[in-house]
């Protein structure tokens, strides 16, 4: 069900959720699925983002979620919460045992090939365990700057042929906006690629015109929510007024999500 929801034809469209209750509140809204933001759970448990977390705490969230919502889950781990191809393996077996439809491993910094291994082992664990698992490849060349600008998407597209060769399902390239260079990153993978999405970002509908399968708000959701906890502080501590909580979500509305969820 989780592959199918992966089509130019109609996006898969994600707001990334952080915890139960973003969860539950996202599949509400309609969603028909809920993907985890690994900058937002570490935020929410009290860590920096970047594989700070570590894999126990990272993967009890992916749990607690999975058994919180009836839609598929999909797991954002970072680099995988390993130091080697063993470590990354492990992390994507623990994440098929709780009961996710998908993972998200992202290359960062690794060298193509040490990565490509990682996502080689990491298929061969999920397939031992008798399970299925849709592994989305991350390639940060556009998010961190890597490379030559004149060169970056070919090596993009470069990383990205490896990384389905060594068992990825999706390829993720976040930091692009840029139409030509999407339609440039969807003609050349031959597996759903996946964009991040935000304010200058072509819109869904149009994203898939361009050929994109899948797209995911990332951190964006968390990151709006805290700003709102900043505004109500400021508002409230500067002049002492409350105008913002007129946007909030209504209490019986939040409680009865939560007290309606299903493995809770």
């Amino acid at each position: 069900m989780f592959r199918a929801l992966h089509t130019p034809a109609s996006p898969l469209a994600l707001a990334n959720a952080w915890d139960v209750a973003s969860a539950r509140v996202v599949e509400a809204a309609g969603a028909p699925a809920v993907a985890t933001t690994s900058a937002g759970v570490a935020w929410s448990l009290g860590v920096a983002d970047g594989d700070v977390l570590g894999r126990e705490r990272a993967v009890a969230l992916v749990a607690r979620v999975v058994r919180a919502v009836s839609v598929p889950v999909t797991a954002d781990v970072e680099g995988g919460f390993g130091r080697d191809a063993e470590e990354v393996a492990e992390t994507a077996s623990e994440v098929l045992a709780a009961g996710a439809a998908g993972v998200n491993i992202e290359d960062g910094t690794r060298e193509p090939g040490e990565f490509a291994e990682c996502l080689a082992a990491a298929r061969e664990a999920v397939e031992r365990a008798g399970g299925d698992l849709f592994l989305n490849a991350r390639i940060d060349t556009y998010l961190r700057g890597l490379g030559d600008p004149r060169t970056r998407l070919a090596e993009t597209l470069e990383r990205a042929e490896r990384y389905v060769r060594a068992g990825a399902d999706g390829i993720f390239v976040p930091g692009v906006t840029d139409a030509a260079t999407i339609a440039a990153l969807a003609e050349g993978i031959p597996v759903p690629l996946n964009v991040l999405a935000g304010p200058g970002t072509p819109s869904v509908a149009e994203l898939g015109w361009l050929g994109v399968a899948r797209v995911s708000l990332g951190s964006a959701v968390a990151e709006a929510a805290y700003a709102v906890a900043r505004r109500a502080a400021r508002e409230l501590l500067a002049g002492g007024e409350y105008g913002v909580l007129a946007e909030g979500i209504a209490y019986p509305e939040l409680n009865g999500l939560l007290a309606a969820a299903p493995g809770e």
